[in-house]
């Protein structure tokens, strides 16, 4: 098991965010949660990577208990996080941000290797590598979010609605490229409020609503199934 998520309660104040979530990542597999605005999904992605503390419940990484962790230390353990909103560093250029991505890595040739990689998933990235992150489109920046949790060489990635505000076209190459890193080999939890793109990407997910999961299955079972049609996917 990569990644286990058990029964997790996540509070704001008074108000309970998540109320008892747990899901489960297996193997080199891209896992999906979607919902509507404010049911907890980019929730439970901060809480994973230890930017939010649970009230309740654990987390297991590689058989080690995680949610107790600082968000450095659970990077170091191999989980990047790609959060809403891109978020780089504006007047850093491209090159520098990237190298961000590395910053707890020691292994200098590892690091030439990854930087290299990520050029390839993101050539445009190379093309521009001199040129400060604010100058970038939104797609561009979030090519280089994407580019810079890559630097850490992670065993899990956790995506944070990746398409919100692009354009189709856009949207088309973010889903290529997303289908591009776990080819070779990187999981990944996929928060998208577009359901349809998540769906055909995951090979499995969750529904939340309102804290709480509220279905769970292979993805394209939950394409299928009425609720979820109705409520998220416009039929």
């Amino acid at each position: 098991m990569l990644l286990e998520v058990k029964s997790i309660e996540v509070h704001y104040q008074k108000v309970a965010a998540l109320k008892g979530i747990s899901l489960k990542v297996e193997g080199s597999e891209i896992v999906t949660l979607i919902g509507a605005n404010g049911a907890g999904k980019s929730t439970t992605l901060r809480t994973i990577s230890g930017l939010k503390r649970p009230s309740g419940g654990e987390i297991w990484f590689e058989g080690e208990r995680i949610d107790r962790l600082g968000p450095h230390k659970i990077v170091q353990r191999g989980i990047a996080h790609v959060p809403e909103g891109r978020r780089v560093f504006p007047d850093l250029n491209v090159i520098e941000n990237l190298y961000t991505g590395a910053y707890l890595r020691r292994d200098k040739d590892g690091i030439k290797r990854t930087l290299e990689e990520v050029f390839g998933h993101f050539p445009l990235l190379k093309e521009r590598r001199k040129q400060r992150a604010k100058t970038l489109s939104g797609g561009e920046q979030q090519m280089l979010a994407m580019g810079r949790a890559l630097m850490s060489n992670p065993r899990l990635l956790l995506m944070d609605e990746p398409s919100l505000g692009l354009s189709p076209i856009m949207v088309h190459e973010i889903a290529k490229i997303i289908r591009e890193v776990n080819k070779r080999g990187v999981p990944l939890i996929l928060v998208e409020q577009n359901a349809e793109l998540a769906l055909s990407l995951a090979s499995y997910g969750y529904v939340l609503e309102t804290g709480r999961i509220a279905l769970e299955g292979e993805a394209k079972e939950l394409h299928k199934n009425e609720h979820v049609r109705h409520a998220y996917l416009g039929a």
